[in-house]
């Protein structure tokens, strides 16, 4: 319980700046436009192709059973879920 307030904080910071992410990337495609002779269709083809690509590779993660994965690692150190698979005696995702 020690690293608690730590993980509290830490877990406050990663999902404010996960939910960032998204206005982070417009602020930032107006600004590669400024630089690109202020060609903005050029940069929005650009977002655009990027992401289709971020939707593929996410919809492959999913798919291939990677998230499953995380989840798994995550489950691995998780006090709780450690608790359940001991009482239930139920082994490990592999």
């Amino acid at each position: 319980m020690k690293y608690y307030k730590l993980a509290l904080w830490k877990y406050y910071f990663e999902k404010g700046y996960s939910i960032m992410s998204y206005p982070k990337w417009v602020i930032a495609i107006f600004g590669i436009g400024e630089v690109v002779k202020k060609n903005y269709l050029i940069v929005c083809f650009g977002a655009f192709l990027f992401l289709i690509l971020c939707i593929l590779i996410g919809k492959w993660i999913w798919k291939s059973g990677f998230a499953d994965a995380e989840t798994e690692v995550s489950n691995v150190v998780n006090p709780f879920v450690k608790q359940v698979r001991k009482k239930l005696e139920i082994k490990k995702f592999k």
